[in-house]
């Protein structure tokens, strides 16, 4: 077995190039195009920024890298993608400058998989070439992310579904050509068999936003790019159902997973930008006689950012390195990619914070990009499944293989291993054996 850290020479040109067009090319979207919207959103002034940058980088093969060639991209694995989007996570634009945005790249890769020929050709094309946005709507207001409480409902009733039911938090409902919603379908199975994905319209009759919900403390209610759905009687024929009726459990579950490395790949990218900036704070600031730099507690908040940092970036590399050698999405997959997604807030929090309180006022202010990031610590512990439900998965699947002892006391209690050790030493310790 040969262990390497190392990136191929042609691939790590491309990351170097990468690197410098986001600092210098895409980076400074972040300061001019302030709405929450904006980097998805075809109606914003920042698309006819971004577009001539989407043609570079496709110039350049990094378009959609995450899809095969038959769909446009290069068809990278997770590994390279890991090393991309730690780039890419240092600016909102940049995943949709380089075709990555969620959840369309989620909503790209079930078409692909489960549309029909039709449904690819009135969807998946135009996806794919960035000139329509998506939405993926399954929470609910009173279930959240657990299917088994969803009670929105679609019922057959000829040649059509007729759904009925709200949602919650459905990103970018507001601009998408289209929405893939999770309906129950047969409430009198579990849900694994009785749900079922149905692509619909955004200007499907019955399809109603309340209102649009934003991150963080907005002044404005309804500011936001998350919808909150209410569909009254809302009709699309069956050809949309997204693979087979009952089955829709299963659909959104195979995009749940690379959605979820893929925000971790991102964080990556973000607590680089905020170790960064703790950097150049601690040795340009003077204070008492010295720079920051120079006191040890700015110095043990820069080794435990730096340790966390290096760490979580090896774990979700690694689970992207896993999840490349063994494609089935199988439970050591799905384990190590909960246990990335379960620790994400937590390294955030921590290195946020540090870099926030060692810029002192600054920090809290809207001055410099911290408290934009401040507000993706609760985000990052919600999205693609609360962190409970991560935590407690991964514990389930590591005491899956765990015996019990057989006996009152452990099997490494030490008065029995000692009495064990001893007899398998006694020639050495002087002793004979003991019967």
């Amino acid at each position: 077995m040969v262990w390497n850290f190392s990136t191929e020479p042609e691939f790590q040109e491309k990351l170097d190039w990468m690197r410098e067009f986001v600092a210098a090319e895409i980076e400074p979207m972040d300061l001019v195009f302030r709405d929450p919207g904006a980097p998805f959103d075809p109606r914003s002034p920042a698309r006819k920024v971004m577009r001539p940058l989407q043609q570079i980088v496709q110039a350049k093969g990094l378009w959609a890298c995450h899809l095969g060639p038959e769909l446009g991209g290069q068809g990278y694995g997770q590994l390279h993608l890991g090393l991309m989007n730690e780039i890419l996570g240092r600016s909102r634009f940049a995943p949709t400058v380089f075709g990555t945005q969620a959840p369309d790249t989620g909503n790209a890769e079930i078409l692909a998989r489960f549309g029909t020929d039709a449904q690819k050709a009135r969807y998946l094309k135009p996806l794919l070439d960035g000139e329509i946005v998506s939405c993926f709507s399954m929470t609910e207001p009173q279930a959240g992310a657990d299917p088994g409480e969803f009670t929105c409902a679609a019922r057959i009733e000829g040649g059509n579904f007729v759904i009925n039911g709200e949602k919650w938090f459905a990103s970018h409902a507001d601009m998408a050509e289209f929405l893939i919603v999770m309906c129950i379908t047969d409430p009198d199975v579990a849900v694994h068999e009785g749900s079922t994905t149905i692509i619909v319209p955004r200007d499907t009759p019955g399809l109603n936003i309340i209102r649009n919900t934003a991150v963080g403390p907005k002044d404005v209610i309804g500011s936001g790019v998350h919808g909150y759905l209410r569909f009254e009687d809302c009709r699309v024929p069956l050809e949309n159902a997204l693979g087979v009726i009952g089955e829709g459990f299963k659909v959104a579950q195979s995009r749940l997973g690379g959605g979820r490395i893929h925000h971790a790949m991102r964080t990556v990218g973000m607590l680089n930008k905020a170790f960064d900036m703790m950097c150049e704070r601690a040795v340009s600031r003077v204070t008492k006689g010295e720079r920051l730099a120079d006191k040890q507690m700015v110095q043990e908040r820069i080794a435990d950012s730096y340790t966390q940092i290096t760490q979580f970036r090896l774990h979700v590399l690694y689970a992207a390195w896993l999840l490349d050698e063994d494609k089935a999405y199988t439970r050591r997959v799905r384990r190590e990619i909960s246990a990335v997604k379960a620790a994400m807030p937590g390294v955030l929090k921590d290195v946020v914070y540090r870099a926030l309180h060692i810029h002192g006022s600054l920090g809290m202010s809207n001055e410099t990009p911290l408290m934009d990031m401040w507000q993706y610590v609760p985000e990052m512990g919600i999205v693609d499944g609360p962190t409970e439900v991560h935590k407690v998965g991964v514990a389930k699947d590591v005491l899956r293989n765990v015996a019990p002892s057989p006996d009152v006391f452990p099997t490494y209690f030490v008065p029995t291993r000692r009495a064990e050790a001893e007899k398998k030493f006694a020639q050495y310790l002087g002793q004979e054996p003991a019967a």
